[in-house]
């Protein structure tokens, strides 16, 4: 239990992080928050109800601020920051604009002129990145790719060469079709990290090759139960000064005209050096 004690806090909004799973999560500093504000604008008002009861704060004004109302509601913060309030901006679980609401009621904010306090909490994100074992020093959070297999398959296309390890976010419902996808554009020898429902009861993360990760999600239900964070190792650099979008152009221009036309014209679509462009379609003709 939280103690009931109030602080006075200056006019603000307060960008509050809270539990992923567990509901210990959670800042002693972020509780002072939400003791003591004026306002608590909350994705899920009953979702939110319960955590503060749980943490023993049980005097607070909730505010609806979702997906559907974010541009709106952002209007009402800014309408009690004016009376001089304090408001805290929670979601339903982790830090508000990383993949929650947040981000547009924090840039209208700001733009009325109103400070913006980080209250630095849990992060689905990097907690799996951090149980992971991915020893890039830099990683790509790209959040929850499209929900349909053609768009996301060009999506990942865009992300093949980055030499980050890939942070993402999957449902349940689409974590196979995702993996599978994954694959398809990888390929298989990557290492992927499947990290299931983090700081929950029945957290599970699992390492594997990209080409063994069907078989694992595949050999248990209950391995394709609850919310993912997907982390693919990086690209490995390559011998070769060429993207693979420029080989792949190259290639197909080498099917269809004499060489030296095939490297003029790549040269003029990928600005790839010549000499460079020359040489690979000298080996890519004698492979």
């Amino acid at each position: 239990m939280h103690s009931s004690q109030k602080l006075k806090l200056e006019c603000a909004l307060y960008v509050v992080a809270t539990p992923i799973g567990n509901m210990r999560d959670i800042s002693l500093r972020a509780l002072d928050v939400l003791n003591s504000a004026d306002t608590i604008a909350a994705e899920d008002t009953r979702n939110s109800a319960h955590l503060l009861t749980h943490h023993g704060i049980t005097e607070r004004r909730l505010l609806a601020l979702h997906q559907h109302n974010e541009r709106g509601a952002a209007e009402k913060v800014i309408s009690l920051l004016a009376q001089g309030q304090s408001v805290a901006l929670i979601t339903d679980a982790g830090t508000p604009a990383v993949s929650d609401p947040g981000a547009l009621v924090v840039e209208a904010v700001r733009a009325a002129g109103y400070r913006v306090i980080p209250i630095p909490g849990a992060n689905a994100a990097v907690a799996a990145l951090s149980a992971a074992g991915l020893a890039t020093p830099h990683f790509l959070f790209y959040g929850f790719l499209p929900n349909k297999s053609a768009a996301r398959c060009k999506e990942l296309q865009t992300l093949i060469e980055h030499p980050y390890t890939l942070v993402f976010y999957e449902a349940p419902h689409r974590i196979v079709e995702c993996v599978e996808d994954l694959q398809k554009v990888f390929g298989g020898e990557r290492q992927i990290v499947l990290a299931r429902e983090v700081t929950k009861l029945f957290e599970n993360i699992h390492h594997c090759r990209l080409d063994e990760a069907m078989a694992w999600l595949n050999s248990d239900p209950n391995n394709l139960r609850g919310e993912f964070v997907v982390l693919v190792s990086a690209a490995q650099a390559r011998a070769e000064g060429l993207s693979a979008e420029t080989e792949r152009m190259l290639g197909i221009l080498l099917g269809e005209l004499p060489l030296k036309q095939a490297v003029q014209l790549a040269v003029q679509i990928s600005g790839a050096a010549k000499n460079e462009l020359y040489q690979r379609a000298l080996d890519i003709k004698a492979e």
